[in-house]
């Protein structure tokens, strides 16, 4: 296999199966409240976890140049095999939160090895037209995230037992793809350490800065929307009295993302990289701030068109701001730069969630969503400060 196309194609495919890691407690939360008697602040907690995992993760992988030092593809292959297993441990009798809480973190710790990882195989492999791949890549992020909602809406995974055996399957398939048909790639080079002292610069390069924040911005708003969706369509459902298939609608929401990201890839080619990102992020921002009145829509083709709209512009944004990151970067700190502004982001999202979570309980179901517009609007604020 060593056609280029081919080599993509199997890095896309093994993103896509791998990443069905990250939401697979997402996709059977009321199951997982249901058996082990766990509260409506489960949803936030479980999708903390793995993110603090996630970024643990991706920071002690950077320290040690694990993907530097060993194959790339073998790193690949024994994350996603480590990751099934503790996605596996979900189905065990005597989970308590705690317990099920360290099961997500330890996923999420896996999913460095798997994400960031297979990024960097694609960099090994298309020394130019990065970016090209990179938006491939991203959208089988969303669509890898989004599958668990999928399967639970399929009759033939009606038992959530099997949507964590499929999901784990799912991750071994995919390792087991890199590890046998994506050798260590002709531009792989031994990188840099992690530089910790790295976070000082994106504050005084201003374009970097300015991309920095932008992302920011948009993970404030991303990973917390993901993680509710259901949440919100079981809000209207409730509201208007609608029977929604719940799962399916998730998975759309989410998955459409896939779209989003190509779409904005070809515009960034036509009108730049920051404008579309710009564009993408201001959108979301308005869903946000308009989330309210959403839910007194009567029609839900409308409603559900106007989800499927945010569930696009969420992401678009996310492989522009990437990008801009890695452009404006040192080149000696480039990879350091790359995983302080990832980590820094994917902690954010634990603050949002944690916000909606608390939320939930105590706002308005209509409301809460609005909040999620506050990092919209500061990247959005630091884009138009520093156009001129």
């Amino acid at each position: 296999m060593k056609n280029p196309k081919w080599i993509l194609a199997t890095i896309v495919i093994s993103q896509f199966c791998c990443i069905s890691l990250w939401f697979a407690g997402n996709g059977v939360l009321d199951d997982l409240r249901a058996n082990y008697d766990l509260s409506v602040q489960a949803l936030g907690h479980l999708t903390s976890a793995v993110q603090f995992g996630f970024i643990s993760g991706t920071l002690l992988f950077a320290l040690f140049t694990i993907a530097d030092r060993y194959s790339p593809s073998r790193v690949f292959f024994f994350s996603a095999l480590i990751g099934a297993i503790f996605n596996l441990s979900l189905l065990w009798g005597g989970n308590t939160l705690w317990s099920l809480l360290i099961a997500r973190f330890l996923t999420g710790f896996f999913l460095a090895g798997i994400y960031p990882v297979g990024m960097k195989i694609a960099a090994d492999y298309f020394e130019k037209g990065l970016g090209k791949s990179l938006s491939f890549l991203v959208g089988a992020l969303v669509l890898g995230t989004a599958l668990p909602h999928l399967l639970k809406s399929s009759s033939l995974f009606s038992n959530w037992v099997w949507v964590i055996v499929a999901t784990s399957s799912l991750a071994f398939t995919g390792g087991l793809l890199i590890l046998l048909f994506v050798p260590d790639g002709p531009f792989r080079n031994k990188g840099n350490p992690l530089k910790l002292m790295a976070i000082f610069s994106i504050f005084k390069n201003r374009e970097l800065k300015t991309a920095a924040i932008g992302y920011f911005g948009h993970m404030w708003e991303l990973y917390a929307f993901w993680a509710f969706v259901p949440v919100l369509l079981k809000t209207y459902q409730d509201l208007h009295g609608k029977t929604l298939n719940i799962s399916l609608w998730s998975f759309l929401i989410i998955g459409i993302g896939s779209i989003g990201c190509v779409i904005g890839g070809f515009l960034s080619q036509r009108i730049g990289v920051k404008k579309t990102a710009f564009w993408s992020l201001l959108l979301s921002c308005l869903c946000c701030l308009f989330s309210p009145l959403f839910f007194y829509i009567s029609y839900e083709v409308i409603f559900l068109g106007i989800l499927l709209f945010w569930g696009m512009m969420v992401i678009a944004d996310s492989p522009l701001f990437s990008t801009m990151v890695a452009n404006n970067a040192d080149s000696v700190l480039k990879g350091s730069a790359l995983t302080i502004v990832n980590c820094i982001g994917f902690a954010i999202t634990i603050f949002s969630i944690q916000l909606l979570n608390y939320a939930q309980l105590n706002f308005s179901p209509t409301l809460m969503y609005t909040i999620l517009a506050i990092g919209p609007v500061l990247g959005l604020w630091t884009l138009l400060k520093n156009s001129t």
